[in-house]
């Protein structure tokens, strides 16, 4: 990818074909956490700061935007001159600034898009915008020699994806949620069982101890390898009625549950899989941090199949992933003025 400077015009090529060793700085603020990383060549983390606002959030249930935006703006110089003292590096020793356009909360997206614009003006360096999703694909470059082809799956919060990736920059989504995303139906059911926020995390934990098959709850029917988990949502709120003020069965309704999404989403991927001949699968995405959702993926590897998923910190939102995504050029955004988007 060959990038210009906005005023010295100076050209500067990025990513694998440079011949050159490429620094990314990236900023990433697309929701709950301010992050900066310095990242060499896509793979190597030089620094990598995240300030996290879960304690902020956590006594209304869910991200307040307004709030969110207010915190991106008193973390986001810190991280920056973190992230640059972990690295013992100057801003004139990077190749290019990176920040991500979206999908996200707008007003947070502002704050971590206009952060890496400035630096790159400032310092006459390129700018790349990331999309948000991508480089949680991206995740799954750091530390390791993976390389495309690949099935992805991608589960977040806001979205569950299964991603034909037949190159850095060629993807294809062949099949995603038709209603709630994965991340969405476990908080709205930790929410129904009275569990904290964020609910994902303390689910995944409460249904280790449960019995998976305790409750059989319905598999949303939809073709191809579309998904749809509002049923199910919907069945648990059933099934909690049912008790009717009796105590609940906490541990076994969280091991159903979880038993009925990771059961969903490994059928799906093994038949992307098998249609498309390819040998190695990932998984990204903050519910790529799910201890079942993992094992069952990572089952592929008895059938002969390479399996991949970011380190912990990796699958949560993070700007190592946006510097990876921006070297890669992994659907890039070229212009300093392009603006954010809340949707995908």
């Amino acid at each position: 990818m060959i990038k210009n400077t906005l005023f010295s015009k100076t050209p500067v090529c990025i990513g694998p074909e440079s011949g050159y060793d490429n620094y990314i700085m990236a900023i990433e603020s697309s929701c709950d956490e301010t992050a900066c990383a310095i990242v060499k060549n896509g793979r190597e983390v030089i620094s990598n700061v995240v300030a996290s606002q879960i304690k902020t959030h956590a006594q209304y249930g869910g991200v307040i935007p307004e709030i969110a935006a207010r915190e991106h703006l008193e973390s986001i110089n810190v991280v920056i001159d973190e992230a640059f003292k972990q690295a013992d590096m100057k801003p004139k020793q990077i190749t290019a600034f990176a920040g991500t356009v979206g999908p996200g909360l707008v007003g947070c997206l502002l704050v971590g898009l206009n952060a890496a614009k400035t630096l790159a003006l400032v310092h006459d360096k390129p700018f790349i915008g990331v999309n948000h999703l991508n480089a949680h694909l991206c995740g799954n470059y750091i530390d390791t020699d993976l390389n495309p082809p690949y099935i992805a799956l991608l589960v977040s919060g806001g979205h569950t994806q299964i991603i034909d990736v037949k190159s850095y920059s060629e993807q294809q989504i062949i099949g995603e949620t038709i209603d709630d995303a994965v991340g969405e139906a476990y908080d709205k059911v930790a929410r129904l069982i009275g569990l904290p926020y964020p609910g994902g995390p303390v689910l995944d934990k409460l249904a280790k101890e449960g019995n998976p098959n305790a409750f059989k709850l319905p598999e949303g029917k939809v073709d191809g390898y579309n998904f749809s988990f509002s049923g199910l949502k919907t069945a648990v709120l059933r099934l909690v009625k049912s008790f009717d003020g009796k105590e609940l069965p906490v541990n076994d309704i969280c091991a159903s549950f979880q038993e009925c999404v990771s059961s969903t989403l490994f059928k799906k991927v093994k038949k992307a899989l098998e249609e498309s001949g390819y040998k190695q699968v990932v998984i990204a995405g903050g519910v790529a941090a799910n201890s079942e959702i993992r094992r069952k993926i990572f089952e592929l590897e008895k059938e002969g199949y390479r399996v991949n998923a970011p380190a912990m910190k990796y699958c949560t939102d993070n700007a190592a992933m946006v510097a990876s995504c921006a070297y890669f050029n992994t659907n890039t955004f070229d212009d300093v003025d392009v603006e954010v988007f809340s949707r995908a």
